[in-house]
């Protein structure tokens, strides 16, 4: 909820709303107007925190106090939130076994980081009419590193592409 669509004092323009007092004290549903009248008497703003509720409900608070805890909050549930980040690493049908051993080296480092990896394998030409070429690719290069990771889905075509997400596995300690 932005500060923009936060209504207060005046902007209020309900028949009637719940009131909460500032200590959290249910004050029961009023007139928007009685409300207001019952924050303007203690100095402070009425600020409606939920006005899709029947009735909406409004609480007799300080509004920069207000908004400044609802910016605390969302602030720490970002910092909660886990980013998952995907790396991509692209093969080709005609790839030679010291390429693959070398990007399956580089996979593996990547999930002892605890990232994802997507395998992509370029089809071009006949390959794309018969894309089983690529398909046996990603399964060799998914037996290569199926001890530390686990795939999420099965293999798929994605445009020109035959591709498979890797997810590593839990029980590897960071």
């Amino acid at each position: 909820m932005s500060k923009e669509e936060t209504l207060i004092n005046g902007q209020i323009r309900f028949d009637e709303v719940r009131c909460i007092a500032e200590d959290g004290e249910q004050l029961g549903v009023m007139s928007a107007k009685e409300a207001q009248f019952l924050a303007n008497d203690q100095g402070l703003d009425l600020v409606c925190i939920s006005p899709t509720a029947k009735p909406p409900v409004c609480k007799i608070v300080e509004y920069g106090k207000y908004r400044y805890q609802l910016e605390k909050k969302q602030k720490e549930a970002k910092k909660k939130q886990k980013q998952i980040e995907v790396k991509e690493i692209k093969l080709s049908t005609q790839i030679a076994q010291n390429d693959i051993n070398y990007k399956v080296k580089h996979a593996r480092e990547f999930f002892e980081e605890r990232k994802h990896v997507k395998f992509r394998v370029y089809l071009r030409g006949r390959e794309l009419q018969n894309p089983a070429s690529g398909f046996e690719m990603l399964k060799r290069v998914v037996a290569m590193v199926d001890d530390i990771a686990h795939a999420d889905k099965e293999a798929k075509i994605e445009g020109k592409y035959a591709s498979i997400l890797m997810i590593p596995n839990n029980n590897k300690p960071k």
